[in-house]
Order: structure tokens, then C-alpha cells, then sequence
């Protein structure tokens, strides 16, 4: 009797196999109710995104050009979300506030921006029970206030500064117009998506007197537009762009990727997959990117090489080093260099590595005296060790025309015989903005291409790789 009872009593305790069970289910519910509620813990940005928040410590306006669903939005987001509360995490390289600020975040319509930003920083627009599931902590969330013009959209949010303070998110549409962005003085402004430039610079203006950031997410799919040319043709220290392909976005695997490259059609391709603006009949190389990358190989030892130069300083020094198989006659970009502001000892010992023997071609510009020195450039670089041809860059008849060396490449390209090693990052960068505007060529961030063109051009003086030996060069005979 007494051995039944028991036997009954231990039938409907828990067993400890069941109570771990149940510790790891509860367990399991916390930590998907923490991530829920706190998803800016959680954040680990891949290289691009890394890259575009570090930039924040350095320059005033940011522009992170991407393709279609490749992180941009979501890195501004959470980025926002870290300023906005001050919760930075120990990997955080970029701007820091230290107090509570004040913030705009908008988009090209009060439905956009609901479905954008609010939603990626609170949580879904239409469901307030899940607001603090978007990469502002649910305990963050201090109070907000709605607009009456979009259903679900919120006109402000306040959220609670590690301070002790309380920071102030406004949300705003470009459709509103300038006037609309011009009452408030902002710590930071998020464009998320292309605003017009009238907003743009309203929006800029009013982070003048705090010395403010202004952060820039979209993909580039109206072209060349005033707000891309402000990035990528009017260099500044105070501006920068960062730029993301469907390569970078290590979310995808190859497959994924591919997918994703053949639903777009042809003409948006290079928009919506590499962020590079749509520039129609103004591309002056109207190929694709897979026509002339190659992976990288060991330069067999009987074909020539020969190196280019494009001298600058506000403007990027360039150069390229390249093969000619002469056999088949394909010219190869192998190797790149690319570096502002600094002297010709600093560029002569990056580029001396490449080989004693290489020859470099230059351009006219070599002939230029410098001010202070009152030395050729293509003197100084000799001086610095690097085998200089005798004379700047030209055709066998002596002409130098720059659309003829452009036509030269494009003809090359279109045939398959001039191609790049996919390492050549900064050489594809230039490559997918290389333009014309009114028929002219745009001569801006161009200077790996032309260090390639200069190459091209005198290919005539390429030479095999010598191994102990240097190459010497007088009146265009090989010493």
C-alpha cells in the first residue's frame, strides 16, 4: 500500500529530464525575447558597413552607395539607434555623442519613411504592441507622437541617452519640400533614399551650427544626379562615399548572388547590384564588368610588362602595372596604386617593389616643373629609382589624344583582349563612373584608368621581367 502511494506520488512529479527540458525552453523564450527587444546588442555589421560607420569620426557627410538590399538601410539604422541613445558597442570606431541629441531621419514620402526608417528603428508601423523590436531598444523608447497624415507614421520619438538625458528622433518626408526641414537645428540627419538637392542642402544647413554628421543610404538609380556628382566629383575632406556591390554583401552566397543579378533587367543592372549610377549613353565604356575581369594568375615570364603613372596630389597619384601577351595580343591590368596627398619617395617606394626593371610611362604633366624644387615631376621620379621612358606617353605617331586612347581600350575591351585582374579594386571603382557630360569626357577619379590608358599607349617599350637587372632608357633605345 504504502509502495503504491509512493509510486503514484513520484508518477506525477516532474522528472529531472523534464525539468531540464523546461529550464532550456524558458531559457531559449528569454534570450528570443532579448533579442527581440534589444536587436542594436546584436548588431555585427559585415566589412562595407564597418567601413561606412568608421568614416563618420572623419568626415562631416557620408554617402553609403549601394545596390538593392545589400545592408545599407539597416547599417544607417542602426547606427541612428546608437547615437540616438548613446549605446555604443566596444567594436564602434566612428562619431560618438556623448550627450542626448537631436535627430532627422527621412525618406522620399511620410510612407516611405514609416516603412523605412521608423520601421527598422522602432518596429513594425502597424502593430504598437511590437514598437522596440527595431534597432532602438524597447526600454529606450521614452514616448512619441503621431502624424495624422500617413496611418501608422510617427511624427517624433523620444528616446532615453545613456547620459541620463533624452534624445529626440524627428521623421520627415522630401515631399514636404525645403521649407519643411528648415525649423530645426540637428545633430544628425539620415537621408534614407536620394533626397532632392534643394532638401539635401536645406537638410546640411541645419547641422551647421552643431557641427552635426549627415548620413546618406540609397541606391543610385537616378543617375548622375547633383547629390552623386557632390560625392563623387567634388572632392572634400569633409565628404566621402562609401560604395557596396552584391560581392561585398557577405549575406549571399554565390548562388544567391547570381539569382539576384539575372531577375533585374539589363539597363539597371549595375544600379541595383553594385551601386554604380545609371549613366545611360554617357558611359564612356559601355560594357560589363564580366567582359573584362579576370581572376588573378602568375604573368607567364616571356610576355612584357610595362607600368603607367598619373601624377596628383588634391587628385589621386595613380598607377598600374600591366602585361601585354603579345602572342595573342591581350593587355592585362594586373596591379593597382592609388594614394592622395603624398610626396614622390612615398609613392617611388610603394611602386619600386613592383620590379627595378619596369618601365613607366607618364604624361604631359611629367614635364611640369615643381614649384618648389623647380624639377620636372618625371625627373623626381627618377631620381626616386623608378625606370622612367625617356618621353611622356604617345601613340606610335606621336599624337596623344585622350579619345584615342579611350576608343583604343573600349575596342579592346569589346573584343576581349584587354582585361583586369579582380583584384584591381580601385581600377573597377573608376570604371563603373568613368562619363561624359555634353559629349565631354569627365575628367574626375579617373586616375587608375588613365595610369592604365598611359601604359596601354606605350606598350611598345613593355620588357620582359629581369631578375637582377634594371632597365635603362635614353632617346627610346633600351641601354
Amino acid at each position: 500500500m504504502n509502495n503504491s502511494s509512493s509510486g503514484s506520488a513520484s508518477s506525477t512529479r516532474p522528472s529531472g529530464l523534464s525539468l531540464l527540458l523546461r529550464e532550456r525552453m524558458e531559457l531559449t523564450m528569454e534570450i528570443g525575447r532579448r533579442q527581440k527587444t534589444n536587436r542594436l546588442a546584436y548588431y555585427r555589421p559585415y566589412a562595407k558597413q564597418t567601413e561606412f560607420h568608421a568614416a563618420g569620426a572623419s568626415f562631416r557627410e557620408r554617402l553609403f552607395m549601394a545596390g538593392n538590399q545589400l545592408g545599407k538601410t539597416l547599417a544607417g539604422a542602426a547606427e541612428a539607434a546608437m547615437h540616438l541613445t548613446g549605446d555604443y558597442p566596444s567594436w564602434w570606431a566612428g562619431r560618438r555623442f556623448d550627450r542626448p541629441i537631436t535627430m532627422i531621419g527621412g525618406s522620399e514620402s511620410h510612407e516611405l519613411t514609416r516603412d523605412g526608417v521608423q520601421r527598422l528603428l522602432v518596429g513594425p508601423p502597424m502593430s504598437e504592441e511590437d514598437w522596440g523590436t527595431g534597432y532602438l531598444p524597447k526600454a529606450a523608447l521614452v514616448g512619441w507622437t503621431r502624424r495624422s497624415s500617413a496611418s501608422g507614421a510617427l511624427d517624433s520619438v523620444t528616446v532615453r541617452h545613456t547620459s541620463g538625458g533624452t534624445s529626440t528622433l524627428l521623421l520627415k518626408a522630401y515631399e514636404q519640400g525645403r521649407a519643411k526641414w528648415q525649423a530645426n537645428t540637428v545633430d544628425y540627419l539620415w537621408f534614407d533614399e536620394e533626397p532632392p538637392e534643394d532638401v539635401y542642402f536645406e537638410g546640411i544647413t541645419r547641422t551647421n551650427a552643431t557641427g552635426g554628421s549627415v548620413a546618406v543610404t540609397f541606391t543610385p538609380l537616378k543617375g548622375m544626379s547633383s547629390v552623386v556628382s557632390r560625392y563623387l566629383l567634388e572632392p572634400s575632406d569633409d565628404r566621402t562615399v562609401v560604395t557596396t556591390t552584391i560581392d561585398d554583401a557577405e549575406h549571399y552566397t554565390p548562388q544567391e548572388r547570381a539569382k539576384i543579378i539575372a531577375s533585374y533587367p539589363a539597363h539597371e543592372k549595375e544600379a541595383r547590384t553594385k551601386g554604380v549610377p545609371t549613366l545611360g549613353s554617357g558611359r564612356i565604356f559601355p560594357v560589363t564588368e564580366e567582359q573584362i575581369r579576370v581572376e588573378p594568375f602568375e604573368v607567364p615570364r616571356h610576355w612584357v610588362q610595362i607600368g603607367g603613372l598619373d601624377f596628383g596630389w588634391d587628385h589621386p597619384f595613380a598607377a598600374a602595372l600591366c602585361a601585354w601577351d603579345r602572342d595573342a595580343d591581350v593587355f592585362y591590368v594586373t596591379r593597382c596604386y592609388r594614394e592622395r596627398e603624398a610626396t614622390p619617395i612615398i609613392h617611388a617606394a610603394s611602386l619600386k617593389p613592383w620590379g627595378p626593371w619596369l618601365p613607366w610611362a607618364w604624361p604631359h604633366d611629367g614635364l611640369q616643373h615643381d614649384k618648389g624644387s623647380g624639377e620636372q615631376l618625371a625627373a623626381q621620379y627618377r631620381g626616386q629609382g623608378l625606370v622612367m621612358l625617356p618621353e611622356r606617353a604617345t601613340f606610335d605617331d606621336g599624337t596623344n589624344g585622350v579619345e584615342a586612347g579611350v576608343s583604343d581600350m573600349l575596342q579592346r575591351m569589346q573584343t576581349g583582349r584587354f582585361k583586369v585582374f579582380s583584384t584591381c579594386g580601385d581600377w573597377f571603382e573608376e570604371f563603373r563612373l568613368y562619363h561624359r557630360k555634353d559629349g565631354r569626357i569627365v575628367k574626375e577619379r579617373d586616375d587608375v584608368i588613365s595610369a592604365s590608358r598611359y601604359a596601354l599607349m606605350m606598350k611598345r617599350f613593355a620588357r620582359v621581367k629581369a631578375d637582377n637587372a634594371a632597365w635603362a632608357f635614353t632617346d627610346r633605345k633600351v641601354l
